[in-house]
Order: structure tokens, then sequence, then C-alpha cells
């Protein structure tokens, strides 16, 4: 029976020769997660159900299955998201729409807002924002059922369920009343490039939260003729966008009756969020 040293280096060794951009970090992490825990003394004994773990998980990442889909959950913004097949898993640098929300919300931030996030998905983006916004309460949309529960799970998970609420849609459609803030991350890479992405994406994410149709830009295009009725005074919009996007977003957005009110990097330099107001 191995060690968790001698496990590690093994695992690292067959994914570095299969590719692998990060073989002793996705090492490490499945190691611990057939553990079941972090920091283990590098001399312990797997025990043989851990070891077995750890050959299942071993088989799927060398399959090519993210490390995050083996596992089943996923950190973001600090807290702890559970992924199912409907969802995407949460990224870093989606972080980076949290961070323009509530920037601009800075002096707001005891008031009672309304939160509308479109496309939830696992909820993080809603549930990352409801942990920073101690009084508000928050709507998440999804088309997936699934996506709904798997976000109304992680409510809980995070402390945020009486503040939170899901429930199964096509984005605005239905909605009534007005939000001081309405995040998304939509469907955006163009539906011709879908083949082109990574194994770990095109086989792993669900289609319906990566296709943006044609040009990547759909969901933008119904977006910008329903977002202006259900935005309150003062309240704001931020997207995640893909790269190079952001001129049409904003010329979608404007015409649409939203005015442009600047953008964010992430951690890589690229303009990911965009935001607006209410021209």
């Amino acid at each position: 029976m191995p060690t968790v040293r001698e496990a590690r280096r093994h695992l690292a060794q067959s994914l570095l020769r299969a590719g692998s951009a990060s073989p002793g970090l996705d090492a490490r992490l499945l190691v611990e997660g057939s553990l079941g825990a972090a920091n283990a003394d590098p001399d312990t004994i797997l025990p043989a159900a851990a070891l077995a773990r750890l050959v299942d998980f071993s088989a799927r990442r060398l399959a090519g299955e993210p490390v995050w889909r083996i596992l089943g959950e996923r950190e973001f913004w600090g807290l702890p998201f559970r992924l199912s097949p409907a969802t995407l898993e949460p990224r870093p640098d989606s972080e980076t729409i949290v961070e323009a929300a509530l920037a601009h919300l800075a002096g707001r931030r005891g008031e009672e807002l309304a939160l509308l996030d479109l496309g939830t998905g696992t909820g993080c983006l809603l549930i990352a924002l409801l942990s920073e916004l101690q009084q508000a309460h928050g709507l998440g949309i999804d088309l997936s059922e699934e996506a709904c529960r798997t976000a109304a799970g992680n409510a809980a998970l995070n402390g945020v369920e009486g503040r939170a609420a899901f429930q199964q849609g096509s984005w605005t459609e239905g909605l009534a009343g007005r939000f001081d803030l309405i995040v998304s991350n939509p469907p955006y890479i163009p539906s011709g490039e879908i083949a082109t992405l990574s194994v770990e994406v095109r086989e792993h994410d669900p289609l319906l939260a990566l296709d943006g149709g044609a040009d990547g830009l759909g969901p933008y295009r119904l977006l910008a003729s329903s977002l202006p009725s259900l935005l309150a005074p003062g309240g704001v919009v931020v997207f995640e966008i893909g790269a190079g996007q952001g001129p049409d977003v904003v010329a979608l957005m404007r015409a649409g009756g939203l005015e442009f009110s600047g953008s964010r990097n992430d951690l890589g330099g690229h303009e990911r969020a965009l935001i607006f107001t209410l021209a």
C-alpha cells in the first residue's frame, strides 16, 4: 500500500506524461480528496478504501475529467460550491463580476437590496454577493431545474438560504419588479468554437451554459431589450463577457437603453466584467 507521498508522486508522473498543465497540484488534490482530508502526513499509508477511490479518480482525470468535477466541489470567493452536471464550475475569473458589483454598491452595503442572477448555475455569483451584502435578498434564474436545485443546496451550504430563492425560467421571461443589481455570466462562446475547446470543457461543462449562438452574442441581445425595465433607479447590471466581446456587448446594451459605466479586468488582464446603469 503506498504512502501519501508515494501516491502523489506516482500520480503526478502519470499526469505529466498525459500532458497535464498542473500535475503536482492535480495529484495533491486528488489524493487529499480520496482521503477526505487536506494536509495529510506524507508518510501516512493510504487505507484500502482511499486507494480504491484514488484509482477511480486517477482514471477519470487521465481521461480528461477536470479535478473539481471529480471532487464534486470547488471554491469561489472563499466559499464552497457543490457541482452538478447541469452547472459550470465556478472559476476565479468570474470573481471579477462580484468585485465589480461590490465596488459599484460600496455605499449601499447596509441597504435591503434586491439582486437578480440570470443563468445562475451553481449560484456562485448570487451567493457570494449575499455573503457580502448582509441585508440583501436575491433571486437566481436558470433554464435547468437541476441547476436550480444545486444552487439552492449551495445557498444552504453557505448560510444564505433565507435570503436566496431559485426558480427555473428562461432569462427574464415572466419576471416582474425592480432589482438594484443584476448579474449574469451568460453563454458566450460561438457555436462553431465549441468543438475546439479543451476536453475538460467541451465534454464536462453543460453545453447549455457554453453555447452563445452563432456569434456568441445571442443572450446579450435578448437581455439588452429586457433588462432596462427590471433595473431599479440607481441600479447596476454587471455581465461577464468573453475575449474581445466588449465593444459588441456595449453597443447592444446602449441600443437597448443602458449606459456603459466601465469595465474590469480579470487576474489575467483580460476585460471580463462590463458595468451598465440606466441611461
